[in-house]
């Protein structure tokens, strides 16, 4: 069965946002789409809340494994390391948080 890694990140100050999504965009996700057994990454920049109300987070990356072994073996990789190393920066940069949950998918 899939297993799922969900990323939350949090807002950046309004006028850290071109920075941020370009930073995001052409460095940290390339980075995490090398990740080893990954079958499928997707990044969403919230833009709405459901009918009107307000979004908990700025953005949210969805990536996907065959199952939870594969995900445990990637975060072995340096590829992982990489791609961790670079939200740290993203984090300590830009002032955001990140929040991370994983699961099965049903």
């Amino acid at each position: 069965m899939a297993y799922k890694l969900y990323a939350y990140w949090s807002a950046p100050k309004p006028e850290d946002v071109e920075a941020f999504e370009e930073y995001y965009a052409n460095t940290h996700v390339p980075r995490a789409a090398a990740v080893p057994n990954l079958k499928a990454i997707v990044t969403t920049r919230t833009a709405d809340g459901f009918e009107g109300g307000a979004t908990d987070h700025y953005r949210v990356a969805e990536m996907v494994f065959a199952s939870a072994e594969a995900l445990a073996e990637s975060a072995e990789s340096e590829e992982w390391a990489t791609m961790r190393a670079c939200s740290g920066d993203i984090i300590e940069r830009f002032g955001v948080e990140l929040r991370v949950e994983m699961g099965e998918v049903d």
